[in-house]
Protein backbone atom coordinates (compact mmCIF):
# COMPACT_ATOMS: atom_id res chain seq x y z
CA UNK A 1 0.00 0.00 0.00
CA UNK A 2 2.76 2.47 0.58
CA UNK A 3 4.36 1.67 -2.67
CA UNK A 4 1.26 2.38 -4.22
CA UNK A 5 1.19 5.90 -1.94
CA UNK A 6 4.61 7.01 -3.28
CA UNK A 7 3.97 5.90 -7.01
CA UNK A 8 1.20 8.49 -7.01
CA UNK A 9 2.90 10.87 -5.28
CA UNK A 10 5.86 10.65 -8.18
CA UNK A 11 3.19 10.60 -10.86
CA UNK A 12 1.65 13.98 -9.38
CA UNK A 13 5.04 15.31 -8.84
CA UNK A 14 5.76 15.07 -12.59
CA UNK A 15 2.35 16.36 -13.48
CA UNK A 16 2.72 19.52 -11.28
CA UNK A 17 6.32 20.23 -12.95
CA UNK A 18 5.36 19.60 -16.51
CA UNK A 19 2.37 22.40 -15.97
CA UNK A 20 4.87 24.41 -14.33
CA UNK A 21 7.14 24.38 -17.36
CA UNK A 22 4.17 24.69 -19.76
CA UNK A 23 3.45 27.86 -17.79
CA UNK A 24 7.16 29.24 -17.47
CA UNK A 25 7.41 28.78 -21.68
CA UNK A 26 3.69 29.92 -22.70
CA UNK A 27 3.72 32.90 -24.99
CA UNK A 28 1.39 34.66 -22.28
CA UNK A 29 3.64 34.10 -19.89
CA UNK A 30 4.47 37.05 -17.52
CA UNK A 31 7.58 35.22 -16.25
CA UNK A 32 9.72 38.50 -15.83
CA UNK A 33 6.70 40.14 -14.41
CA UNK A 34 6.72 37.47 -11.59
CA UNK A 35 10.30 36.73 -10.94
CA UNK A 36 10.60 40.71 -9.99
CA UNK A 37 7.22 40.74 -7.88
CA UNK A 38 8.75 37.91 -6.20
CA UNK A 39 12.08 39.63 -5.64
CA UNK A 40 10.24 42.70 -4.78
CA UNK A 41 8.07 41.04 -2.02
CA UNK A 42 11.42 39.33 -0.26
CA UNK A 43 13.48 42.49 0.18
CA UNK A 44 10.29 43.95 1.42
CA UNK A 45 10.36 41.43 3.61
CA UNK A 46 14.08 41.35 4.59
CA UNK A 47 13.77 45.07 5.35
CA UNK A 48 10.68 44.64 7.67
CA UNK A 49 12.39 41.98 9.62
CA UNK A 50 15.20 44.05 9.79
CA UNK A 51 14.03 47.56 10.93
CA UNK A 52 14.06 47.09 14.21
CA UNK A 53 17.66 46.83 14.07
CA UNK A 54 18.18 49.59 11.24
CA UNK A 55 15.05 51.80 12.66
CA UNK A 56 13.23 51.86 9.27
CA UNK A 57 9.89 51.33 8.93
CA UNK A 58 7.96 48.73 6.94
CA UNK A 59 8.23 50.20 3.46
CA UNK A 60 11.29 52.19 3.78
CA UNK A 61 13.65 52.04 1.33
CA UNK A 62 13.60 52.32 -2.52
CA UNK A 63 10.82 50.22 -3.37
CA UNK A 64 12.66 48.61 -6.50
CA UNK A 65 13.81 45.41 -4.69
CA UNK A 66 17.88 44.53 -4.06
CA UNK A 67 18.38 48.57 -5.26
CA UNK A 68 16.97 48.60 -8.96
CA UNK A 69 14.86 46.88 -11.68
CA UNK A 70 16.71 43.81 -12.81
CA UNK A 71 15.03 43.87 -16.07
Amino acid sequence: MDKLIKEFGVIAAGIIGLATIAVLVSRNAQTGNVIQSGGQAFAGLINAAVSPITGGGFGSGSGSGFGGSAF
